[in-house]
């Protein structure tokens, strides 16, 4: 099976897993930790084009686990965390991670998060070794072994 194939797999299959506990991902922990992992996801290489960021919120809208919370919300979130990065991004990837690991009070949640980054950085057939590298320091921000999501 060729990468590309295997990439669009695992997110198909994260996907499925993330709408089977739509009715459990409905905290403001959640909201928030997911927003920062597409955030960190869209920035992972250092930058966010606009073309990128609209992609990103596009999927963000579109995503039925997420239609849990407004659109208009989850955009506005999603593009402050988006100004930390591109503003610094070192900087603005600790205080994002911060954010990330305070869903770790619920493994369900925190498991999504990583879910929905790993959605999200597959969506367009390249998860690339910067997204996989950024999902992974999520998985540490939220005491999750990275091999459980074959990172």
């Amino acid at each position: 099976m060729a990468l590309w194939d295997r990439i669009k797999e695992s997110a198909s299959s994260m996907q499925s897993q993330l709408e089977a506990k739509k009715n459990e991902l409905k905290s403001g922990a959640f909201r928030d930790a997911s927003m920062a992992m597409c955030a960190l996801v869209a920035a992972a290489d250092g930058s966010v084009d606009p073309s990128e960021r609209q992609r990103v919120a596009s999927l963000i809208a579109s995503n039925n686990v997420l239609q849990n919370f407004p659109a208009d919300d989850l955009q506005r979130r999603f593009n402050d965390y988006v100004n930390k990065l591109t503003a610094d991004f070192d900087f603005g990837k600790v205080s994002i991670l911060q954010e990330i690991g305070k869903a770790k009070k619920k493994p369900a949640e925190a498991r999504a998060v990583v879910q929905i980054g790993i959605v999200i950085g597959g969506a367009d057939g390249d998860f690339d070794a910067s997204e996989r590298a950024v999902v992974r320091e999520a998985c540490f921000a939220l005491d999750l072994p990275p091999h459980e999501f074959d990172l």
